[in-house]
């Protein structure tokens, strides 16, 4: 199954992934090898943590190399903007309630992140407004209950 992915998502996994191969499993390998050299491995908690944080470091690039394998990148910059929301689109919303506005980029699970107001496909927020268009007013399950709000503008980024 294809896992959506923004080019900028693809990027900071690819970074991540160099960084593991690159600098943090050499430094794990020595860390291994150093504790070696203490001697007793039954109790050397060195060689125990670095054994450790050699099996956490391999999980997470097999993990990384499995979504790239399987990423879709979608690049919505260079896709004409019809006024419609999709994924990697960044959409204002006005709350009619409030009046407060907010802009949220529907990106990846995995590029996910509230407090960069990247929200993640699969969230009610993201669900409630994938398929709209801009100047729709859409009501959205939140967790205080159903909103009404107002699509104000829909970008391609």
């Amino acid at each position: 199954m294809k896992i959506p992915m923004t080019v900028q998502g693809a990027e900071m996994l690819r970074a991540e992934l160099n960084e593991l191969k690159s600098v943090k499993r050499p430094q794990i390998i020595q860390a291994i090898a150093d504790a070696r050299e203490h001697g007793d491995l039954k109790e050397n908690a060195e060689y125990h943590a670095a054994r450790e944080a050699q099996s956490f470091c391999e999980g997470r690039i097999q993990d990384i190399e499995g979504k790239l394998g399987n990423a879709q990148i979608i690049d919505v910059s260079s896709m004409p903007n019809n006024g419609k929301v999709i994924f990697g689109a960044t959409v204002t919303i006005l709350n009619l309630d409030t009046e407060e506005e907010v802009s949220y980029r529907i990106v990846g699970d995995d590029e996910a992140d509230i407090k960069k107001n990247l929200i993640s496909v699969n969230s009610p927020i993201a669900r409630g407004l994938i398929g709209k268009e801009q100047d729709d007013v859409v009501t959205i399950n939140t967790p205080k209950g159903m909103v009404e709000f107002e699509i104000t503008a829909v970008q391609y980024l």
